[in-house]
């Protein structure tokens, strides 16, 4: 069974494209099959975006798991002076995240990387719609990555839903950082989130 965190070659197109706003920008995202929500922005991507504190000040975003590249991108946009980075396990995915920056003229460093693998450098924030289908292991190592690229007084965001672990990911983020606070919570999902303190 195809899954979208592995890259799968053999699977047909079925290519989708929509619109979303944010900050009051529109941007547009083409995605194909073999990848997480293909038809719109889901709905904890969508509760995230809109739950981030003002950036202002942040100058460095790596995006974790960045799927087809809308967290990454929406932030961008927002922030364009903010140094984008993200990364992806799954080729279509990067090649998707590639596409859609062109298409909404966005620049940004784009790695097809296993999590923090091939990540060089330090970032002030961190942001991810983590791969809950992976296992609990995958999660958590969203978690221990962060903390290790993470500059001082720097923040990793999260979303998960409550019923796919976010007690034990908050748990696991309050051992981690010595810290964790809940953003928002919106129909069963909450935003979550730690700061790096040396």
């Amino acid at each position: 069974m195809s899954h979208y965190y592995k890259y799968d070659p053999t699977l047909n197109d079925d290519i989708h494209t929509f619109n979303y706003t944010f900050m009051g920008s529109t941007l547009k995202f083409e995605t194909n099959s073999g990848v997480f929500s293909k038809e719109r922005v889901d709905f904890g991507t969508n509760v995230l975006l809109n739950s981030l504190p003002s950036l202002k000040g942040v100058s460095c975003v790596l995006d974790v798991g960045c799927g087809v590249g809308i967290i990454g991108i929406c932030i961008k946009k927002a922030y364009p002076k903010v140094r984008l980075t993200m990364v992806d396990i799954n080729e279509r995915c990067i090649e998707l995240t590639n596409k859609n920056l062109g298409e909404n003229t966005i620049e940004a460093d784009v790695i097809l990387s296993d999590m923090y693998e091939k990540v060089e450098g330090m970032f002030d924030l961190i942001v991810s719609n983590p791969p809950i289908r992976a296992g609990k292991a995958k999660v958590f190592e969203v978690v221990d990555g962060a903390y290790k690229h993470l500059n001082d007084k720097g923040s990793l965001i999260c979303v998960i839903q409550k019923k796919q672990g976010a007690e034990s990911l908050k748990k696991h983020m309050e051992e981690v950082f010595g810290n964790c606070e809940i953003l928002n919570k919106e129909k069963g999902y909450y935003i979550i989130k730690s700061t790096y303190n040396k």
